[in-house]
């Protein structure tokens, strides 16, 4: 017979623990390597990915698609057998709603960053003012030195503040809900960085990158039945190797002991911690002091998504393309709108008569929307979507999620934190992290996170097993 495998608490069962979970019990990759308990503190597992229904339709209340340009999370849903539901956007034709009408989001651009100004000029999105400032690029390389800076500051600097404005910022908005004049260029747009340290013209560095070959296939795939079925799968995978999952089960103390530690007192041999950092800075508070106090900085936006079911017999027509980005600077109550039925082949095959939108209001410090009631913010949603595309019909459905504290800030300097708490808990042992506060938001980035943090807990000196008692 053979050692025990190590005792793993994963505490966090979003997509980030569940597949520490899964690689961990041999769901996928491989033999398992440890015995696993999950412990999430809500009564269901997904984190932001999660499905309800609207209308009488099954719908994505979070997360609705992956990047595909990275293969993290689109290989982890072929490892539990959705290959065959993978579905890209039936559209990806997006907007700017900007200057009181609605343009197409220009190509070539990277982050808002603009590489194609021909692109740009048709779209219509900048002033000709704007516009004009963008072809008097000022050069204002970033010294080779520098490791990171605002991502809102230096594109002001170089193309003017209504890139900023009006590209940059709702884009950025899009994947972070945070403010570009404070989120870090290094952590946000790494590509840009270079572009940056190695001076000349950033549309033509912007140009450089878009032009190089990119691998084929979509940019972006979603699942048929939602991404919100992608946790569920892999939670299912865990199951059947074995590993525990509990849900409605917060941790209240975390302890080290000189075997591994202690969760609610139960003995473990080692710790994979895939909870929010204000989570994990009060599970680390006593054992892990100075790497609690780095968690604890990292501050969070919320938002709240607004998500409409109409008939379709009720519109004139369907509203145009797959959605609009709505930049801050414009005042309206939206700051995005996804039309779910043109954007996803799956849902309009799934409820031909019905035309399923939804909206986002709040972000990083505009957090007030989510303390209104639903019906005003259905209201609110429903008047800027008349002043956007003329809609004037009347939902049969409604639903708003709240997502208080759901995306971790990157602001400059946060790989540096990053670094430091990294340091600090390898300094403890046995302990690993995971999750969207570290290494990007995304759903392929949290995937990744949770592979480096298996690697970070298994690699020598191996986990050593508790075997008393058993």
């Amino acid at each position: 017979m053979g050692e025990p495998l190590p005792r793993v608490a994963v505490i966090g069962g979003g997509i980030a623990g569940l597949t520490a979970a899964a690689r961990l019990s041999g769901a996928v990759g491989g033999a398992p390597l440890a015995r696993v308990t999950l412990f999430e503190a809500t009564a269901q597992l997904g984190g932001k990915l999660r499905r309800g229904e609207v209308g009488g339709v099954q719908v994505d209340l979070g997360a609705e698609s992956v990047l595909a340009r990275r293969p993290e999370a689109v290989d982890l849903a072929r490892a539990v057998g959705l290959a065959d539901v993978l579905e890209p956007p039936t559209t990806a034709r997006a907007a700017v709603w900007t200057r009181g009408a609605l343009r197409p989001l220009p190509g070539g651009q990277l982050m808002g960053v603009p590489g194609d100004l021909a692109a740009l000029a048709a779209s219509g999105v900048l002033t000709p003012e704007g516009l004009a400032r963008v072809h008097a690029e000022r050069p204002a390389p970033v010294d080779a030195g520098t490791e990171d800076v605002a991502i809102g500051a230096y594109v002001a600097e170089r193309l003017g503040q209504e890139v900023v404005d009006r590209l940059v910022e709702p884009l950025l908005g899009g994947v972070y809900a945070g403010r570009a004049e404070e989120i870090s260029l290094r952590a946000a747009v790494p590509q840009l960085l270079a572009v940056a340290q190695g001076g000349g013209s950033l549309v033509e560095g912007v140009h450089r990158l878009l032009d190089r070959p990119q691998a084929g296939g979509p940019v972006f795939q979603g699942l048929r039945g939602g991404i919100g079925t992608l946790p569920l799968a892999v939670a299912a995978a865990c199951e059947r190797a074995g590993a525990e999952l509990r849900t409605g089960a917060p941790v209240a103390e975390l302890r080290r002991t000189p075997q591994g530690w202690l969760v609610d007192g139960h003995p473990y041999d080692a710790v994979l911690l895939a909870a929010p950092a204000p989570v994990a800075a009060r599970l680390l508070a006593a054992d892990a002091p100075a790497a609690a106090a780095e968690l604890a900085g990292i501050e969070y936006a919320g938002m709240a998504l607004v998500t409409m079911a109409f008939r379709r017999a009720d519109l004139t027509e369907p509203p145009p393309g797959s959605g609009f980005l709505v930049p801050p600077v414009d005042g309206r109550s939206i700051k995005a709108a996804t039309f779910s039925s043109q954007k996803w082949g799956w849902l309009a095959e799934a409820a031909p008569e019905a035309f399923l939108l939804r909206t986002s209001l709040g972000r990083y410090r505009e957090e007030a929307a989510l303390d209104l009631d639903d019906a005003e913010l259905v209201a609110r949603s429903l008047a800027d979507l008349r002043a956007a595309v003329g809609l004037t019909a009347r939902p049969y459905a409604t639903a708003v999620t709240r997502w208080r504290a759901g995306l971790p800030q990157y602001p400059v300097g946060h790989q540096d934190r990053v670094a430091r708490i990294r340091a600090r808990v390898a300094g403890v042992g046995r302990l690993a992290l995971a999750g969207a506060a570290y290494d990007g938001v995304g759903i392929p980035a949290c995937v990744a996170s949770a592979r480096r943090a298996v690697n970070d807990l298994l690699t020598p000196p191996s986990i050593p097993v508790d075997t008393k008692g058993q």
